[in-house]
Order: C-alpha cells, then sequence, then structure tokens
C-alpha cells in the first residue's frame, strides 16, 4: 500500500532483459490482381449467330489487408475480397462485390514454442494452398493444381495450430475446418479435419540443398456422414535464388451420397520457375489429373508457359508483370469437352 508523501521504490528489469513490444499497431495493405485474356478456345456466339473469341479486360482479386497486434503475442487480420457476381436471377448485373476471404484472431505462442507457433480461430489460410503458394508465387496467374482441379480452397473457417520445428527444420501445421472453404457456409455437420507436415532434411547443410523440402498433407471430411471427401499429397519442394521448383502428387476419394459408387482418382503437377537477376523470371508448369481411375483414360491435362518480369523495389511491395499460354485438355469425358487455349497478360501489385 502507498501512503501519502512516501515514495514508491522503482522497480527495474533484469540486466539483459527487454520487456515486449504491447503497443498496439495496425497496418493496410493491398493486393490487386488484373489482366487482359484472349481465349483461342472454345469460341463464343454472339446472339445474331457469329462466332467470336472471347476476350477482355479483368480484374480478379482486389484485396485490402487490414493486419494489427493488439499484444505482442495477440494479432489479427480482415481481408475482403473481390468476386463477380455469377448466380442465376433477373436482377444478377455481373457486378462485382466483396465478401470475406480472411477474417481471423491470432495467438503468438512465441513466448513458450518455437518462433512462428499459434492458435489462429476464424476464416483464414488452409495448411497445404498457404504452404505451397509460399513457393509458387504465380496465383496472379491462376491458381495451383490442387485448388484448380476443385479439391482444395486457399481459405475456411476453423481452429488451427502452427508450430516450426528447431533450427528450420520444417513445420506442422493441423486444423479442424467446415471443409467447404470460405465461399460457402457450412451445409451439415461434417468437418474436415486437415494436417501438414513439412520437413527441411538440409536445413544447415550447403546453401543449395537447404531449399528441398518434403512434405505430406491429409483432409479428411466428409458430404455426409460416412461418405467420403479425402484428399492426400506428397510433395517435393525446391528453392534457391535462380530456381523454385515443385513435384506435387494427389490422391482423391469422393462419395457425394450413399446412391453412387465411391470415385478415386489421382493427379500430378511439375512446374519450375527460372528466374534472373535482372528480375525476368520463366513459368513452366504441367498438371494432369485422373477423376476416376476405374475408368481408362479419362484425363484432363494443362499446360502453362510464361514470361515474367518482377519489379525491384526497396521494402516488402511487390510487383510484376505477365504473358502466358494456358492450355487444357480433356480425354474421353461424357459429355466431350472442348480443348482450352488462352493467352493472357497478367499484373500484380501487392503492397
Amino acid at each position: 500500500m502507498l501512503y501519502p508523501g512516501v515514495a514508491s521504490a522503482q522497480v527495474t528489469p533484469a540486466a539483459g532483459y527487454t520487456p515486449p513490444d504491447d503497443t498496439p499497431t495496425i497496418k493496410i495493405g493491398a493486393v490487386i490482381f488484373a489482366d487482359y485474356t484472349y481465349t483461342d478456345s472454345p469460341k463464343g456466339t454472339d446472339a445474331d449467330g457469329n462466332s467470336f473469341n472471347p476476350s477482355g479486360f479483368n480484374v480478379t482479386r482486389a484485396y485490402l489487408n487490414v493486419t494489427g497486434n493488439v499484444t505482442h503475442n495477440l494479432a489479427f487480420r480482415i481481408t475482403p475480397d473481390i468476386t463477380r457476381e455469377t448466380f442465376v436471377g433477373p436482377a444478377v448485373s455481373g457486378s462485382l462485390v466483396y465478401r470475406i476471404k480472411y477474417a481471423f484472431v491470432q495467438y503468438n505462442l512465441d513466448d513458450w514454442m518455437t518462433k512462428g507457433s499459434y492458435v489462429r480461430f476464424g476464416i483464414q489460410q488452409t495448411p497445404y494452398i498457404d504452404m505451397i503458394e509460399g513457393i509458387y508465387r504465380y496465383r496472379f496467374q491462376g491458381t495451383v493444381f490442387t485448388e484448380r482441379e476443385g479439391f482444395l480452397t486457399s481459405s475456411d473457417a476453423g481452429l488451427s495450430f502452427h508450430t516450426n520445428f528447431a533450427k528450420n527444420y520444417g513445420d506442422v501445421h493441423v486444423g479442424v475446418y467446415n471443409g467447404d472453404g470460405y465461399s460457402k457456409p457450412e451445409s451439415n455437420n461434417q468437418l474436415a479435419f486437415q494436417i501438414r507436415g513439412t520437413v527441411r532434411p538440409f536445413a544447415t547443410a550447403a546453401p543449395v540443398l537447404r531449399g528441398l523440402r518434403l512434405t505430406g498433407f491429409y483432409d479428411a471430411d466428409n458430404y455426409i456422414k460416412n461418405d467420403p471427401k479425402k484428399r492426400g499429397i506428397f510433395a517435393v519442394t525446391f528453392e534457391h535464388q535462380y530456381l523454385n521448383a515443385a513435384f506435387e502428387y494427389l490422391n482423391t476419394q469422393d462419395q457425394i451420397t450413399k446412391a453412387v459408387k465411391k470415385v478415386k482418382g489421382d493427379g500430378y503437377s511439375v512446374w519450375f520457375t527460372p528466374r534472373s537477376t535482372m528480375g525476368l523470371e520463366g513459368l513452366f508448369r504441367y498438371d494432369h489429373y485422373a477423376p476416376d481411375n476405374s475408368i481408362d483414360n479419362r484425363e484432363r491435362s494443362r499446360t502453362i508457359v510464361g514470361v515474367a518480369y518482377w519489379f525491384k523495389h526497396q521494402g516488402a511491395p511487390t510487383t510484376a508483370i505477365m504473358l502466358d499460354y494456358d492450355g487444357a485438355t480433356f480425354d474421353n469425358f461424357e459429355p466431350s469437352l472442348p480443348d482450352q487455349r488462352k493467352i493472357a497478360i497478367h499484373a500484380l501489385v501487392n503492397f
């Protein structure tokens, strides 16, 4: 107890101890994906029956990132995402509308565990897409293999835990999510359990070997009770000053209802991005997926080839422009699907 006229003793921190900074902070950033796309195939048909090649300018993403810290161990993120109205109805205008892509609170566990450990609650990144996009930085051209095929989503509502291994030997990210992605509400009581483990076996070896990582991922979900919706992934990735590359293998199992058979599929994606010190970078990617292993030769393939220029900046902002070809083929599908061929110029601003 303090008494009037009696000075209190000042307690100073122990030598060498720096108390954590608990000053509340907030930051605002932006992400823009824009493109001009020319479609060589399939062609469109106008109201007069004329054939044409669809083309146009698009904005496929416009984020406003609001991030901040309440204390040194309590953080948050809110990110609205832009999307085009696509539902059917007489009042649809095709307008660009905002929806929530990320909205989560994060409790950092750095005081008790390795740096980078945390618990997240809310609409957040999913374990595998978040990891692979940290290496494959061309989402502004299009989504990664597992998301483009419709088997995973980059964001979902849930509760997750992440921790890093000591000395940068890898990490683990595990969580329970709704399972249908951030753009859809949870339709029943079936939740998705997702876990990703990544090992960097040569973390303390020569620099050229440190970029090698081995990743395993498993997603256990159900469409409805006892009707499986499973995804398994094994990936080998490599990061270097002059080259990023990866091989991803995907295995899927789906049974929408008991009235239909269980469908098993698998596929792979191979990509590499050689780069120079001048900002020029190439993208070479090939995806292959067989949606039903019980049907021979039913498969879809995608080839992406592009060249990009990454502008040089001070600090964290990144900007790039890219010219690319994106083509897909569909073999033995019923009904048959036409080949897809597109040429585009893409632009990225990430601030």
